[in-house]
This record gives C-alpha cells, structure tokens and sequence, in this order.
C-alpha cells in the first residue's frame, strides 16, 4: 500500500504543479491585461472664498499696516491700482513678491470689457513678518535721527 500511495502522492504532485504553472501564466496574462491602477500626485482642495475686498478696505488696511494719514495714502493706492490693472490689460507678466507671480494666460473681448483668465503663483507659506510686516519696521526706524537740512 505505501507504493501506492506514494504513485498517488507523485500524481498529486505533479498535477498541482501544472495547475499552479498554468496558474500563474494565467495570472500574469490578466496582469498584463489590465492597467496599472492611476496614482493620484495631489488631491484637490476646495476653495472657500473669503469677503471681498474693496478699493476702501485696501486704503485702510494700508493706513493701519503703515500709521500714515488716509489723504496720503489713498492716493498712491489709486496709483499703483491703475499701473496694475494697465499692466494686465496689456497681457505683461507680473512678479511683485510676496504677493506673487502674475501671468495672464487668457484674454476675452466682451461688450461689457476685457475678460482676464491669469495664474499666480504664490510662495507656499509666507512667514508672519512678510504677511502682517511691523507699521514701525514699514515706515523705517523711529529711533534714528532725522537728517536736518541746513
């Protein structure tokens, strides 16, 4: 009996290395078959859009941010909103850090005006002293002499 159990064990053995063999080449077929799964390189984040801000909330933001007068500020706002908006208009790429890289990609004639589709990059995180600079550091230092004219 042991014979014949060992013919049994050799037929067994063999057919479950053909089985396996034929097994694997069937796995490695649907492998190749299909694709590899798509990798995601970064996920989307949704944009929640803030309140907007306004020619008037500009000018007192930078009347806070530097301790100037509102007559003198509002001014030069105006000013470097009109180079800006010019700027655009004519499709010129913009690098004014820390608020970023501007580059207008798009440009749409409508009857209403220009449409502007534009990129900007901007730096990842700004440290806190570029984002909310000291009104002290902005209008120089305080503690330095002033230059008499005479």
């Amino acid at each position: 009996m042991a014979v014949k159990t060992t013919k049994t064990t050799k037929a067994a053995t063999s057919s479950t290395a053909k089985a396996s063999t034929t097994s694997s080449a069937a796995d490695s077929v649907a492998a190749a078959a299909t694709p590899a799964p798509a990798k995601v390189v970064e996920t989307a984040k949704p944009v929640v859009l803030g309140p907007m801000m306004r020619k008037p909330e500009l000018v007192d933001a930078v009347v806070a941010k530097t301790g100037l007068k509102k007559k003198d500020v509002k001014p030069i706002v105006e000013a470097t909103l009109a180079l800006l908006g010019s700027a655009l208009q004519d499709a010129r790429e913009l690098n004014l850090q820390p608020m970023g890289k501007i580059k207008v990609t798009r440009v749409k004639d409508k009857a209403s005006g220009k449409l502007l589709h534009a990129r900007i990059r901007q730096p990842q995180d700004l440290p806190s002293e570029v984002a909310n600079p000291d009104p002290k550091d902005v209008g120089g230092d305080s503690d330095a002499p002033a230059a008499v004219d005479e």
